[in-house]
């Protein structure tokens, strides 16, 4: 399946946190969407990975994206090794997307800065063909997006541009709701965690607000970029 934007996150929650209003707002503008999570973030104070497996396809279905993936990595213990690059390329691969969409540059979570590490050089290498990769028994084309662009995490890190998800932000809060073992529900039982409390689950909604006023909108997400986007068109800047 051919898509349009391939959001990577390092673990189940990662995407919704940070970019699920541009993967809804972009799915209703008629693109095609699709999830891959590096990890099933078994290493989670709350929860398990069975747990989190189910909470993620819930959330999928919310974001209404075309395909979601789990490959399976180590949870806090995955690297830049051969096996996990080829991994991702093989995703990028089969995705062919047009954009993509990582974890930031750097965060609270050392999986959140490895996985934007691991997902960049993987981008890059799925465009050279004489590294060779398959999948169900069917040789890869070489695939490189035309642009990464990393969201913005639990770090405040300046982004290099807003995307506008006014109107969508309930559907994004709803998603990550989805993951009722990770965030805030008073009657559960298990231990506190920086990301269970009412005041996080409050606080993706005010930065939702700031990034908006950035831009002079309701809700926005922020993104940093590799590289400067051209345009052709000033008019598409505003």
């Amino acid at each position: 399946m051919k898509v349009d934007i391939l959001a990577f996150g390092a673990h189940p929650d990662d995407v919704e946190l940070s970019c699920a209003g541009t993967l809804v707002k972009q799915k209703l503008l008629g693109y095609k969407t699709a999830i891959v999570d590096l990890t099933r973030g078994e290493l989670g104070t709350r929860g398990s990975a069975e747990i989190r497996d189910e909470e993620a396809s819930r959330a999928a279905e919310i974001m209404n994206v075309d395909a979601r993936e789990n490959l399976g990595l180590q949870d806090g213990f995955f690297e830049q090794d051969k096996e996990s690059v080829l991994r991702v390329i093989e995703m990028v691969r089969k995705y062919q997307p047009k954009i993509v969409l990582a974890n930031a540059f750097s965060d609270r979570h050392p999986d959140h800065g490895r996985g934007s590490d691991l997902v960049s050089r993987a981008c890059f290498l799925a465009g050279l063909p004489k590294i060779e990769t398959s999948l169900n028994g069917e040789s890869q084309k070489a695939w490189r997006p035309k642009a990464i662009y990393h969201y913005i995490q639990y770090n405040s890190i300046e982004p290099d541009f807003v995307m506008d998800i006014s109107g969508h932000l309930e559907t994004k809060l709803d998603s990550i709701l989805a993951y009722r073992s990770q965030f805030y529900d008073p009657n559960s039982k298990e231990p506190s965690t920086p990301i269970s409390s009412k005041e996080f689950l409050n606080a993706i909604t005010f930065r939702a607000e700031e990034y908006g006023k950035y831009i002079g909108v309701r809700h926005g997400e922020a993104y940093n970029v590799e590289r400067l986007p051209g345009v052709d068109d000033l008019f598409h800047l505003l």
